[in-house]
């Protein structure tokens, strides 16, 4: 004889604090590595390490500059720290929507949202040709204007 399956057992209900601890301790993580970062300029060489790609090949990499460019924000210099990494600005935009959406997600009790399985692998491939031709770009004459300052 068969037996009806029974449904499942909801998933245990976690305190509000709970579910929204890791997003929190994010936010913490972030919000010291940017006080570090006031604090510590990275504006003299070696304060922060080196740049393997930069010693290795002498070319600036996609993210050079971007340590500067959070200093100078942590300053209130935003022209100084779009000249250092112009990708900084919209990649902290992004991160910031993004841990937004996940700490309203969590005090919710709803999971935190991922890239959707059948993300086109062209927007992988769009994104790193669109850092290739950056760091390219960069790195030659005509793209002086976004070597590090």
């Amino acid at each position: 004889m068969d037996t009806p399956l029974a449904p499942p057992p909801p998933p245990p209900v976690r305190p509000r604090w709970r579910a929204m601890g890791l997003p929190l301790l994010t936010g913490a993580a972030v919000a010291g590595t940017v006080a570090a970062l006031h604090f510590r300029d990275p504006h003299q060489a070696g304060s922060w390490g080196l740049c393997p790609f930069y010693e290795l090949t002498g070319y600036w990499c996609p993210g050079c500059g971007g340590l500067r460019g959070m200093h100078n924000l942590t300053e209130g210099r935003i022209l100084d720290a779009v000249q250092s990494n112009l990708l900084l600005i919209p990649l902290l935009l992004v991160f910031a929507v993004w841990w937004g959406d996940w700490l309203v997600r969590s005090s919710r009790g709803q999971p935190a949202r991922t890239l959707p399985r059948g993300l086109p692998r062209t927007w992988l491939w769009v994104t790193l040709a669109f850092l290739v031709a950056y760091t390219v770009f960069r790195n030659t004459p005509w793209g002086t204007w976004l070597v590090p300052v």
